[in-house]
């Protein structure tokens, strides 16, 4: 009897001691993560200024076409100044996209068009089509000029209304024009709060990029 009950007593110590053991190696195990899977934090940004460049070498078509050449095909305004239209449109939705912000860090956008190509008069009341959108898009630290983010190239394309729907979605006020600046709003406000490719400003930064040329009247963040 007596050496049945040490030898029970050795079992459940050595069964406590495992326990023990096994607890211990789990709470001091180190996070199963790599440090460049973790998530980085997202840029706190504020819009101080932005600029918009649709440089006048690229080719405005105006060609009743289901889809006609072109690097700007825009119908959404009366025929007139192509490239100022389309920089009015990009201006219009850095303002209601970024002025919102309210965060730690003021910066400057700079956005350069490389492609409008939204729908014509001919495939809008038919078949409808994508608005084909695509810029170049630079967030920069106004003081010293610091990139922290771009040029990042950005195909914002949207589905575009045809037939029966592009009526309706007209008589509600959805116009190509409403919806477009809609979406490129989002896209700039995506842009500005994610956390991808985000970089913090280093003390003594020198890199710099060019301001970027003006078409029209300079729009200006007070505006």
């Amino acid at each position: 009897m007596a050496m049945g009950k040490v030898i029970a007593a050795l079992v459940l110590a050595l069964g406590a001691s495992a326990c023990a053991s096994v607890d211990t190696a789990s709470r001091n195990a180190p996070f199963d993560v790599a440090p460049t899977e973790m998530a980085a934090p997202a840029p706190s940004y504020s819009l101080e200024s932005f600029d918009v460049l649709v440089p006048t070498t690229l080719k405005v078509s105006e060609a009743n076409l289901y889809y006609p050449p072109g690097d700007i095909v825009w119908r959404g305004d009366a025929r007139g100044n192509r490239y100022e239209q389309v920089q009015a449109i990009f201006g219009e939705s850095v303002r209601l996209g970024a002025y919102p912000l309210d965060g730690a860090m003021p910066v400057r956008v700079e956005i350069e068009v490389t492609r409008f190509h939204a729908l014509t008069e001919k495939t809008r009341y038919s078949i409808g089509g994508i608005h084909s959108i695509e810029f170049v898009m630079t967030i920069i630290e106004p003081e010293s000029g610091t990139v922290l983010r771009g040029p990042k190239p950005i195909k914002a394309s949207l589905v575009g209304y045809g037939g029966q729907t592009a009526i309706q979605a007209e008589s509600r006020g959805l116009t190509q024009k409403y919806r477009i600046t809609q979406h490129l709003a989002r896209v700039v406000r995506d842009e500005l709060t994610k956390a991808e490719g985000f970089v913090a400003p280093e003390r003594g930064a020198t890199k710099r990029i060019q301001p970027l040329e003006q078409i029209g009247t300079e729009l200006a963040a007070s505006e």
